[in-house]
C-alpha cells in the first residue's frame, strides 16, 4: 500500500480525509495491518447485473456513432444529422438521453471547431474543413451509454488534423492510467502531461463523469491533475467516462448566455474531444463505447476519421 498524505482519502473507502479517519489510530498501532486492509464497498460499484446493462448500452450508443457517421460530410445541417440521430435511436427502442435533459431541446451535442462542447445543432451547414464533434448518449433499459467523436469534414487543414489526433491519443493515455482502485488523478495527469508536450491546453471548466444509471453521477473525471477531485479511487464496477477537451489556444471557456449551453473557447481558437465510456472491472479499464468502424488506438487522422 503507498504512503498516504493527509489530505489523502482515508484507505477504509469512507470518503474522509485520512487525518479524519484512520491517521491516528495507524500512528498508533490499532488498525489492521496494511497489507490486510480493504477499501470498502462504494454503492457506486455494479454489480454483474448492472456490468451487463452497462455493455449493452455503450454497446448500443457505439452503433448510433457509426450510423451517423457515414453522413457526416459537408454541406449537412446540424438539425438534419441530429434528426437522424434522434430517428434512429427512437426506431431501436432506446431514448436519446440530451433531449430535454436540463432543458437541453436536442437528441445530441454538435460542436464545430471553437465549440468546446454542448453545441446546439441548428440550420448551419458543414463545411470543408471543418473539424465536428457529434456527442452521443443513449438510454437503453434505463442504463446509459455516452461517447464522443471529432470528425473531419473534407480537407482539413495540418492544424486542425494534428489537434484531433492528439485529443483521441490524450484519451487513451488517460484510459489507460486508469487501474483498479487507482485515483482518478492519475488520468488527469496523463492527459495533460501528452497535451502540453504537444503545446496543447486542456480545457478545465468540464469534465468526464461517473454514469450509470444515472447520467451525470460521481466520480468527477477532470482532465488535469485535480488533486483534490481526483483522490477518488476507481473501485471495480465503477462506470465513468473519459472525455478530454484540449485546444489549440488558451484552456479558458466561455458559455453562450443567449442559449446557456453552447461552449466556446476563450480565445475561439480550435478545440476537439473524444469519449468513451469505461467500466473499470478487476482486471483494468473495460472500454464499453467501441465502434466497429470508427477510429481504434493509434489510428492515423491523415487517411481520414475513419478506420
Amino acid at each position: 500500500m503507498n504512503e498516504l498524505g493527509r489530505n489523502d482519502l482515508c484507505w477504509c473507502g469512507s470518503g474522509k480525509k485520512y487525518k479524519k479517519c484512520h491517521m491516528r489510530a495507524d500512528e498508533a498501532g490499532k488498525s489492521a495491518p496494511p497489507q490486510q486492509r480493504r477499501l470498502a464497498p462504494s454503492p457506486l460499484q455494479l454489480d454483474e447485473e448492472g456490468r451487463e446493462g452497462m455493455r449493452r448500452a455503450g454497446k448500443f450508443n457505439a452503433q448510433v456513432m457509426d450510423f451517423i457517421r457515414d453522413h457526416v460530410r459537408a454541406g449537412i445541417r446540424t438539425d438534419a444529422l441530429d434528426q437522424l440521430v434522434h430517428d434512429y435511436t427512437l426506431e431501436h427502442g432506446a431514448i436519446p438521453a440530451t433531449l430535454g435533459y436540463n432543458g437541453y431541446p436536442k437528441s445530441c451535442c454538435i460542436s464545430r471547431n471553437e465549440i468546446v462542447c454542448h453545441g446546439i445543432p441548428n440550420d448551419a451547414e458543414l463545411r470543408d474543413g471543418d473539424i465536428v464533434n457529434i456527442d452521443l448518449t443513449s438510454i437503453v433499459d434505463g442504463w446509459y451509454g455516452d461517447q464522443s467523436e471529432t470528425f473531419l469534414v473534407g480537407a482539413v487543414d495540418e492544424k486542425a488534423r494534428a489537434l484531433v489526433e492528439a485529443t483521441f491519443e490524450s484519451m487513451w493515455l488517460g484510459i489507460d492510467a486508469a487501474k483498479p482502485a487507482g485515483r482518478v488523478v492519475e488520468i488527469g495527469r496523463a492527459i495533460s502531461k501528452f497535451a502540453h508536450e504537444k503545446g496543447y491546453s486542456v480545457v478545465r471548466d468540464y469534465q468526464g463523469h461517473g454514469i450509470g444509471r444515472v447520467f451525470h453521477q460521481e466520480p468527477g473525471i477532470p482532465h488535469f491533475p485535480d488533486y483534490e477531485l481526483g483522490q477518488f479511487v476507481l473501485l471495480p464496477g465503477i462506470c465513468f467516462t473519459v472525455e478530454p477537451m484540449i485546444n489549440v489556444g488558451d484552456y479558458r471557456t466561455e458559455l453562450d448566455r443567449k442559449d446557456g449551453w453552447t461552449v466556446y473557447t476563450k480565445d475561439r481558437s480550435l478545440s476537439a474531444q473524444f469519449e468513451h465510456t469505461v467500466l473499470m472491472t478487476e482486471d483494468g479499464p473495460e472500454i464499453l463505447t467501441l465502434t466497429e468502424r470508427g477510429p481504434r488506438r493509434g489510428h492515423d487522422f491523415r487517411g481520414g476519421a475513419d478506420a
